[in-house]
């Protein structure tokens, strides 16, 4: 159907004169008279009855009337989801329980007005995929790659510590803080570890360079059968990143413990296309990537390739 026209007729019916619907459009009266003649034609119905006072609507223009509103609010939410700063800023992060979901979650708090689309895309290679493809604005992951496509810009948003978390009947469950070498010889078990991800790549590091070992042994099952299992064992642990939200029950008696000298921290970059014109934008980056979220320095450790 021809909008032009639905648009033409709807102007007609609230004008009541076919001039005056030119007048509005700023069209001529003949652009009119053919626009409405053509639906007429289309609809295989007659819209407007004329009159020597103008135009009045028959009863199957009245009937049509609403519909063609609603086509014509249909045509402007179209064109809104598309039009930069008119549709929602579509964000990617790793986990919703994860901490780059609390940073979209900061800045929503920051710029409220601002409307977000959160998604969850696997890694980063799907993230960089979606960026470049347009699919989405932005996403906080941890870069890997030395060389990222063309038009991807990239900045540090957030180096998030990472903890040690036991059961009540660890022996380390009592520790307030441990260092990278005392977990040497204990069992760290991550099964959520998945090859050629870039979580996998970091914890791979971070064992290389403590001698530590981790674990993937068996499937994952979630979060609930990781926590009941890591409750119950006198041997197992695991790593947790300090904003990582569970809410285990109290009767559980997990412990999470710091680990320091030096403190491994898990670096959290944004990712975006250059070319990306959505005002929001620039907002999101100024808000997460001035620097004054990043926590890394002395006594901290990333992998090299970070």
């Amino acid at each position: 159907m021809d909008l032009d026209a639905v648009r033409t007729f709807v102007a007609a019916a609230d004008m009541g004169r076919f001039q005056d619907a030119a007048d509005e459009l700023a069209i001529t009266q003949q652009a009119v008279s053919k626009r409405v003649a053509a639906l007429e034609k289309a609809l295989g119905v007659r819209l407007f009855a004329r009159t020597a006072r103008g135009a009045k609507l028959t009863v199957d223009g009245q009937a049509f009337l609403p519909h063609a509103r609603d086509l014509l609010r249909a045509e402007e939410r179209a064109i809104d989801s598309v039009r930069p700063g008119r549709r929602a800023l579509r964000v990617d992060v790793i986990g919703r329980r994860l901490a780059p979901a609390d940073l979209v979650r900061d800045f929503h708090r920051a710029h409220p007005g601002i409307e977000l689309d959160v998604v969850t895309l696997f890694d980063a290679d799907a993230a960089v995929d979606a960026i470049g493809s347009g699919t989405v604005d932005a996403s906080f992951r941890a870069v890997t790659r030395s060389q990222l496509p063309v038009g991807i810009g990239t900045a540090r948003a957030f180096d998030e510590p990472i903890q040690l978390l036991v059961g009540p009947g660890h022996p380390l469950a009592d520790a307030t803080a441990v260092t990278p070498a005392e977990l040497g010889g204990h069992r760290i078990w991550m099964p959520g570890i998945v090859p050629g991800t870039e979580w996998a790549a970091y914890y791979g590091d971070l064992a290389a360079a403590f001698g530590l070992t981790i674990e993937v042994t068996g499937p994952d099952f979630g979060v609930k059968p990781l926590l009941d299992t890591l409750a119950d064992s006198p041997s197992l642990a695991t790593f947790v990143g300090e904003l990582t939200g569970f809410g285990w029950p109290a009767d559980q008696g997990l412990r999470r413990i710091a680990v320091k000298s030096p403190a491994p921290v898990y670096p959290h970059s944004l990712l975006w296309h250059r070319d990306n014109a959505h005002p929001a934008l620039t907002a999101l980056r100024d808000h997460h990537c001035s620097g004054s979220h990043a926590r890394s320095g002395a006594g901290t450790w990333t992998p090299a390739w970070a």
